[in-house]
């Protein structure tokens, strides 16, 4: 870790308002869609209706002879040029023993498809319209395959087999923990528990859809590419080097504004390639717009983990034994990050804040004929902690204590930090109990039952919700690199290798250059997005602050150095009697001075210049408590969450307004990923949640007002700005605690367990086959379960919480989310009565 001047001021806890709204607000953004068409062409893909296919013939002539038609191009012809595939990270092996090996993800898709959207061809022509008339032209002759979706399907014998190579679907297989002393412990347990859990698939949903551009530079003759993407340096290597092969230097990538990323915008798509490849073919500028349906068909999707979840217990509630087993579904290739999410990073927070002795995790990630599995908000830590929250829900519920007793009972304790988890993560610091503490009071804990009872008086079910989360963040690389210029014209100048995508990154990184070097915001510039200037690992994991902004600091220490070396030279002082403040390099005890940009002007360029690199001890754990209340309409199965309090230590925030905005949009994530988002495909494949009218996303009206409180009493201890990442933190808590608070109001029915999204009609069905299943049961088994609070004991003598139904998985065969169909065919459910369109499913 960088060791930085004790008096050095990185202008932290200032709510400095965004500087980037000026301009978006008022249209004067920079996104790849406002740069003029200069007569550009434009390209358009053609996908294949298949889930799984083998390509027969592509017959293109009429597509090519068809007016403006500059050329179509089929996965062949790429083979035939050599054009490379776009890589992933083979470090895992199969459960037998062997390396993985996962398709080959090319361009276009060269005899097989594997799954229903998949770029079959590409047309470029002189328009927009006139590619996508022509790639209708195109005749495609397909040998139908069987396919398979879900990622349980997958594993059993006799399944569709997605690559020859890996006949089980199986990619690889990781297992952590001692399996033996695990079972040990359950066989002795005074109580177990056990959920079958699943995060469903999600489409992410940025605002901007990719989009993209590629050039010639006619002087240099090298290939601009204009695209989105939060990792520049790494997308420009994978297209030069892995694709086109080619040298990375005779490419330059350029990024503008981002209108969302959410680590959907981490890697190099088919598409970008397909874009840059055309351009290099025809020598002109060609670019390509994807629509919505683009992205759920052809972008990748987050998610997709399927986990039966176990406690063992003593009688007060400590857990003695947690044991997981997972199946992750990757899609029909693997991205990146494809199988780092369910390998790895889910099982780095899946023990949460809490001292679980005994663990014994199983992985296995899975290949489907579905669309690939790649980043998305959180990226496995949401998965991970879902599971651990759920099941302390569910025990504190069997043992009959509340629910904080029983996180409080197995939290970490301070002297136990720094404390290394049950696969070898360090927590370096953390005060969970206060967390605990703090957001009860702040969210009226007490007052919960008196809320609970006007309700019921209402006909309403009132539920509580709680989530203890932890989050690692810094997307394993420990270093960033930037440069820092001083210029005669009197302004400061950042070039950074991350990437703002609208998490506020000028504002936060001006704030903190102002602080350091004394130097109003509006002189500094904040430049990103150009690999000609600037390449770092970029922006993913939430470590643009607390890593990229290390890098900062030390950039701005190394300035100040600079310039004190400079003027003792200029001022005929030794360096140690140059004192530098608010721009100016004064002798100590005279009157003699110069400013940094007097000395900008004598330097070579005219300006004075450092290149740092900042490094991280390891990552930042961010953590948190969330509580929210909800009220249940029992005759609509409709979900209204009336109160949300959140305390998140983030460390030491640098801008709270950012942060908390950061933790708002989280939570709204989280929410959706709870009560409304889930991808669903039918048994052939095809995505039935293909647009917005059958995709539910959470509105403004479906959110309460959130409240954010942010708690800096454990400071960060492996950076030097005491900072730890917030980008994802209101997602990893926001899905628990809102299915927990669902599974509250739901208990005193004796439902014990729903599989997200918990949609209106998942809940109004639930509530209703309840309420029957009651009707026949003695009297004396009526009253159902307590309410969790109350401290008496659930009826035992079941070991699994049972409710669990596989058919209530998004995203599979059979799934609730029904196929688009007219209203008339669901007459008779249960509507949301608050609106009247496609969000009941």
């Amino acid at each position: 870790m960088n060791i930085l001047p004790g008096n050095m001021r990185f202008g932290a806890g200032q709510p400095v308002k965004r500087l980037e709204d000026q301009r978006l607000l008022t249209g004067k953004g920079q996104f790849i869609d406002d740069k003029p068409e200069d007569g550009a062409l434009w390209l358009h893909v053609l996908r294949s209706p298949h889930a799984h296919a083998r390509i027969v013939s592509i017959d293109s002539k009429a597509a090519r002879d068809m007016p403006g038609v500059q050329a179509v191009y089929t996965g062949a012809d790429l083979v035939a040029d050599d054009v490379g595939t776009i890589p992933t990270l083979s470090v895992f092996m199969r459960p037998d023993g062997k390396p993985m090996t996962v398709p080959p993800r090319r361009l276009l898709a060269h005899e097989v498809v594997r799954f229903a959207g998949e770029p079959v061809a590409a047309v470029v022509a002189t328009s927009r319209v006139a590619a996508q008339t022509a790639a209708e032209a195109i005749e495609v002759e397909y040998e139908v395959l069987p396919s398979v979706v879900d990622p349980v399907e997958a594993i059993k014998p006799g399944a569709p087999v997605v690559w020859p190579e890996a006949p089980d679907n199986i990619v690889a297989a990781m297992s952590y923990g001692d399996a033996a002393k695990v079972e040990a412990a359950f066989a002795g347990a005074a109580h177990t528990v056990s959920l079958d859990l699943v995060s469903q698939r999600l489409v992410p949903s940025a605002m901007e859809p990719r989009s993209t551009i590629a050039e010639i530079d006619k002087k240099s003759g090298r290939l601009i590419l204009h695209v989105q993407s939060q990792t520049p340096g790494s997308t420009r290597d994978v297209l030069a080097e892995a694709v086109l092969k080619r040298p990375k230097e005779s490419v330059r990538v350029l990024v503008g504004d981002i209108g969302g990323g959410f680590g959907q915008k981490t890697n190099l798509y088919p598409e970008d390639g397909m874009v840059a490849y055309a351009a290099t073919k025809l020598g002109k500028k060609v670019r390509w717009r994807g629509d919505r349906t683009d992205e759920f068909v052809g972008g990748t999707h987050g998610r997709d983990l399927t986990s039966t979840g176990e406690f063992a217990l003593d009688a007060k509630g400590r857990v003695l034994a947690y044991r997981v087993r997972s199946v992750g579904g990757t899609g029909a290739y693997s991205t990146g990050a494809g199988n780092i999410i369910p390998l790895v990073l889910g099982p780095f927070v899946q023990s949460g804040v809490y001292d679980l002795p005994l663990v014994h995790y199983e992985v296995k990630s899975v290949m489907t004929h579905t669309a690939p599995v790649g980043a998305y908000r959180g990226a496995g830590r949401p998965e991970g902690v879902f599971i651990v929250e759920r099941l302390m829900d569910a025990a504190a519920r069997q043992i009959g204590m509340d629910p904080r007793a029983i996180r409080k009972v197995n939290y970490i304790k301070p002297a136990q930090l720094p404390y290394t988890n049950a696969v070898g993560q360090v927590y370096d610091s953390g005060a969970f109990a206060h967390m605990l503490e703090r957001a009860s009071k702040l969210a009226d804990w007490d007052g919960f039952a008196a809320r609970k009872k006007a309700a019921k008086k209402k006909g309403l079910l009132y539920g509580r919700g709680l989530t203890s989360y932890i989050e690692w963040t810094g997307g394993r690389a420990h270093t960033e690199k930037v440069s820092l210029h001083a210029t005669a014209e009197g302004r400061v100048i950042l070039h950074s290798g991350t990437m703002a995508m609208g998490q506020g990154l000028q504002t936060t990184y001006a704030q903190m250059v102002s602080e350091s070097l004394g130097v109003p915001m509006d002189k500094i510039d904040i430049v990103q997005g150009d690999t000609d200037l600037a390449t770092g690992f970029g922006s993913v994991g939430s470590r643009s602050l607390f890593v990229g902004g290390t890098a900062l600091a030390v950039s701005a220490a190394d300035m100040i150095a600079k310039a004190r070396e400079k003027a003792s030279n200029i001022l005929e002082a030794s360096v140690e009697d140059i004192e530098y403040r608010d721009g100016m390099l004064t002798v100590v005890g005279t009157d003699k001075r110069i400013g940094l940009f007097e000395i900008a002007k004598k330097e070579s360029g005219a300006r004075l210049s450092v290149d740092s690199e900042g490094e991280v001890d390891g990552p930042s754990w961010p953590n948190g408590t969330h509580i929210c209340e909800l009220e249940i309409d029992p005759e609509t199965g409709v979900v209204s969450i009336v109160r949300y309090t959140t305390v998140d230590d983030v460390g030491v925030a640098v801008n709270p307004m950012l942060v908390t905005g950061q933790i708002h949009g989280g939570v709204a994530q989280g929410i959706g990923q709870a009560l409304y988002e889930g991808v669903s495909y039918d048994a052939e494949g095809q995505l039935l949640t293909a647009s917005y009218q059958d995709y539910c996303l959470p509105r403004a009206d479906d959110l309460p007002p959130i409240a954010v409180a942010l708690d800096e009493s454990a400071p960060c201890k492996t950076n030097p700005l005491g900072a730890k990442g917030c980008g994802e933190s209101g997602t990893i808590g926001g899905t628990p605690c809102i299915v927990n608070g669902v599974m509250d109001a739901l208990a005193e029915l004796g439902i014990k367990n729903l599989a997200t999204p918990l949609t209106p009609m998942k809940v109004w069905q639930a509530i209703r086959d309840a309420k029957a299943a009651r009707r026949n049961l003695p009297p004396s088994f009526r009253d159902g379960p307590k309410d969790q609070t109350s401290g008496a004991q659930l009826r035992t003598g079941e070991s699994r919480d049972s409710g669990f139904d596989a058919s209530h998985r998004p995203g599979m065969t059979g799934a609730t989310a029904p196929a688009p169909s007219s209203p008339r065919s669901r007459a008779g459910s249960p509507r949301s009565r608050r609106r009247s369109c496609r969000r009941v499913r």
